[in-house]
Formats: structure tokens, C-alpha cells, sequence
């Protein structure tokens, strides 16, 4: 079988690993002229990381990433609401990994060339649409520098890995609307910073109304002073956002005064912020769930098929178990359309409640129950206001609905 992948990202890139994996040919178009490494921190929970190590990509991984060992979620008066143990620290057999997106996607994009040959991904082909006949799918493409028409590709089946501003996910739904704005406006940055409460920690602090903050660091010591390179989100609600691109440049005027006060004893936070390397601007925006994904021999994968706000650190996860589901499914035999069909009848159901989840109970959902109890005002003790036992159901209640809770991951192998 010939699959033909768009986009080199990392759901695109984690599939094609994982149908070479599988004796499977496929190769990789990337609109980009040049892959060079974009955007800020992401993390890898533990139901997506194993699905790596099961690709050899663990070492590779460690090198470039810190992984993360509790969650911390904070008042806006930096009073501790919750913490908790993750990845290998709580038990999971998989870490959890903070890190820079580009690194991922270049320790994906290594492994690729090293396993199937640079001739294998193709940069500076944007696809523009597709057709299919009885034996297989043509895809159209043109050069992005200039429009220029590229040569029809032809492949058995074809997978829109091609993210945000999918091309084939256009055409399947032309008349899907305009994304739904959250109210919440982010900006993101990466600071050179002392490590924060022992350097492996994923802070949630705040709420939207008067300003949240997410901060974990992607890098260890990155200078002779130990420095790591801290991921931070600032989020704030907001009227106004602009098109959805990762690569936006932000202003700092326009968010840096709900956290002008926020002086804590553990981190502080304008200082942190004024001292980012640069700042991103990004709508927190999602896309209602579709009602199908696959036509024939073509369907979409990760954010081309399940846009959602980026709020539970797990929209990568996801697209990395998009692409085991459909390798598996490819790699069985039988008809290609079949697989594809299969492919979408487990995971379109899987991640539309997880884009749902992301809307109304993520897991800084913990904050947000704080703020509406204490009147969003400092607490003695946070016992007075909410017990542990509740704040832990709704940590793992988020779990089960993204399928990283230890349950389900015991019966599942990676592969």
C-alpha cells in the first residue's frame, strides 16, 4: 500500500513512522519550503509518549525535553489549590514530556529521513484538493512561493495531516463556518529562567477573567547558570482575537497589566514574562466536531480532523493516537477504504469528547472551581473552601475522558 501523508507535522510525522513500523510505504508533503523548528512548548502525556518509545524515540526525546513530574495549579494570589504526581512520578510506565515544539517535530523528522530517506518527505508541495477513481486518490499540489502548479500525485490513500487551515478538510466541509472563539485571547513565550518550584513542574495559576497563567519548562540548563528555557501561556479574556496562526507575533501592552501584580514568593511573574525571548498571539479557538472525517480513500488526522482549545496539554496527544488507531488499522489488510472507515468510527467519537471536555471541564477546571467558591478571594486554608477528594475526582475525570487514566492505558499496548 502507497499512502501519501500532507503535512510534516507531528501527527503527519508520527504516522509515517508508524506505517514503516509496519512494512507500509508512505511519504511525506510538507507545504513549507524549509521544516525549521516553530512555535513554543507543548506537552506529551503518558497514553502519547509510549506510542513514541514504541518507535525507538525515548533517548532522542529525553535529550530534548524535561520531563515533567507534578502538576501545580495556583489562586491568582499564588496560594497552592492542588498539586499532584505525572508521568513516571505517578506511576505511569511512560513520562510525561515538556517540550519545545520544533524539537519534537525534529526528532520525528531525524528518525524519518534515518528510516525511509530524505527522498520521502517533500517540502514546498501544498496541497490544493484531491480527486479519487476505483484504484486510488490524485492529489493536487502547487508551489507555495509563487502558485505555481506541481506535479498530481497518486497514492492508494492519501491523509490530511495538513493541521489548522486543512485544504482536504476544506473540501470535504466548504460550508463549515467560522471557528468558535472561546472569549479568550492567549499569548505564549519562552523565557531563560532559574528553575521554577525544583524545575519539573506544570504550574496552572488564575482564572480567565482577571488572567491565568500556564508555565512549565521545555528545556534544562540552556546556560552556565543552569537556566532552563520556561514555556509560559498568558491567558485573558478578551472581545477581541485575530486569525488563527501559531506564529502571530503578540504585544506585551495588551496582556502584562492583570499580572503586574502577581509577585509571588516562588516565581515572579511580570519579571518572567518582560524577559521572554518573544511573544505569540493565538485565539483560544476550536471547530465544532464533524460529523465524518473520511471520504473513500482519503480522511484527516490530529488538528485537520479535531481542532480544539488548547487547554488540557493535549492536542498533540491526540493526533499520536490518531496515527497508531490508523496504522493499525491500514496494517491489517483488506480494503483501504474499509480501514479508513474503521480508523473514523474509533476516534472521531473518542475526540469529539475530548474537544467537549476542553470546552467545559479541562483540567484547570480545578482553578476555576476555586474562584467561584472563595468568591475569588485569598483562603486560609484551602481545605475550608474545597476537599482534596473532590479536586482529585475532577483531575481524573479529565483523565478518562483523553484516555490517559492508568485504567485505561493497563490494557492498551504500544506498538
Amino acid at each position: 500500500m502507497n499512502v501519501a501523508i500532507v503535512g510534516a507535522g507531528i501527527g503527519g510525522l508520527t504516522l509515517a513512522l508508524m506505517l514503516e513500523r509496519r512494512g507500509l510505504r508512505a511519504r511525506v508533503y510538507e507545504s513549507s519550503p524549509e521544516i525549521r523548528p516553530l512555535g513554543v512548548g507543548i506537552n506529551v502525556l503518558p497514553h502519547a509518549s509510549r506510542e513514541l518509545g514504541a518507535l525507538g524515540l525515548e533517548d532522542a526525546l529525553t535529550a530534548h525535553s524535561v520531563l515533567t513530574e507534578e502538576a501545580a495549579f495556583f489562586n491568582r494570589y499564588g496560594q497552592l489549590i492542588y498539586r499532584e504526581p505525572l508521568g513516571r512520578a505517578a506511576g505511569y510506565d511512560a513520562p510525561q514530556y515538556s517540550i519545545h515544539r520544533g524539537d519534537l517535530q525534529r526528532v520525528l523528522l531525524e528518525a524519518w529521513i534515518e528510516r525511509a530517506g530524505r527522498e520521502q518527505v517533500a517540502t514546498g508541495w501544498r496541497c490544493t484538493g484531491c480527486s479519487q477513481d476505483e484504484d486510488g486518490v490524485t492529489l493536487a499540489f502547487e508551489d507555495p512561493r509563487d502558485g505555481a502548479p506541481r506535479p498530481p500525485q497518486r497514492a492508494d490513500v492519501a491523509i490530511a495531516c495538513d493541521g489548522l487551515h486543512s485544504a482536504l478538510r476544506r473540501q470535504f466541509h466548504p460550508h463549515e463556518g467560522a471557528p468558535r472563539y472561546s472569549g479568550v485571547n492567549m499569548w505564549r513565550g519562552t523565557t531563560r529562567w532559574p528553575p521554577i518550584l525544583g524545575g519539573a513542574t506544570m504550574i496552572r495559576a488564575g482564572w480567565f477573567t482577571h488572567g491565568k497563567m500556564v508555565i512549565y519548562p521545555i528545556r534544562r540548563a540552556v546556560d552556565d547558570d543552569g537556566r532552563q528555557l520556561i514555556n509560559w501561556v498568558a491567558e485573558l479574556e478578551t472581545p477581541q482575537h485575530r486569525q488563527r496562526d501559531w506564529n502571530r507575533p503578540g504585544r506585551l501592552e495588551d496582556f502584562i497589566g492583570a499580572f503586574d501584580a502577581w509577585h509571588f514568593e516562588w516565581l515572579d511573574v511580570p519579571a518572567m514574562i518582560r524577559a521572554a525571548d518573544g511573544i505569540l498571539e493565538f485565539p483560544m479557538v476550536d471547530q465544532d466536531p464533524l460529523p465524518w472525517w473520511t471520504q473513500g480513500r482519503v480522511t484527516l488526522l490530529g488538528d485537520a480532523a479535531h481542532p480544539m482549545v488548547p487547554r488540557g496539554s493535549n492536542g498533540a496527544g491526540q493526533a499520536i493516537l490518531d496515527a497508531r488507531c490508523l496504522a493499525d488499522r491500514l496494517a491489517a489488510g483488506g480494503d483501504a477504504r474499509a480501514a479508513l472507515a474503521a480508523y473514523e468510527a474509533e476516534r472521531l467519537p473518542a475526540t469529539t469528547q475530548v474537544v467537549l471536555e476542553n470546552r467545559k471541564n479541562p483540567p484547570d477546571a480545578i482553578i476555576r472551581e476555586v474562584v467561584l467558591r472563595s468568591g475569588d478571594r485569598p483562603f486560609e486554608r484551602i481545605e475550608d473552601v474545597i476537599g482534596r477528594d473532590e479536586l482529585e475526582r475532577m483531575s481524573e475525570r479529565y483523565k478518562r475522558v483523553a484516555g490517559f487514566d492508568k485504567a485505561s492505558l493497563s490494557g492498551r499496548n504500544a506498538r
